[in-house]
């Protein structure tokens, strides 16, 4: 058939996204060797970081109890609506569960980054929650 596109390699052997699964995978193994080390306590608890392609999540964790202490998402009504970009909201994220600590009597907690790299919108919630007054 001449004029026609002929399917890549990848996609005619059915591994189009042979590379997420990938990168996925060896995320997934990077956060269990670091669990194995960090774990939260009821006076240094956890913090979670979890990401999508459009939102951050993060809770406190004590894992003595295995219950989550305090919680912040983009999807939280008082940062969907925020003006910003991604690393904006992610920042946002980090102040607000700094607030919702400090509420609960929390000001040291374990940084759990979940096997992602310390960069853009995860480092962007670290320091929001360092100016939220969370040490990590």
């Amino acid at each position: 058939m001449t004029g026609t596109k002929t399917r890549s390699h990848a996609r005619a052997t059915g591994r189009v996204h042979a590379r997420t699964h990938a990168a996925a995978a060896s995320r997934a193994r990077r956060h269990l060797r670091v669990r194995k080390k960090v774990t939260g306590s009821t006076r240094r608890p956890r913090l979670v970081v979890n990401r999508s392609a459009r939102h951050m999540f993060a809770q406190i964790v004590d894992d003595s109890v295995g219950r989550t202490l305090a919680a912040a998402s983009t999807l939280d009504p008082a940062i969907r609506g925020a003006e910003g970009d991604k690393k904006a909201k992610a920042r946002r994220v980090g102040e607000l569960l700094a607030e919702r600590a400090a509420e609960i009597g929390i000001t040291a907690v374990v940084f759990d980054r979940g096997g992602y790299r310390y960069h853009g919108r995860l480092a962007a919630l670290a320091d929001g929650a360092r100016e939220g007054g969370l040490k990590l």
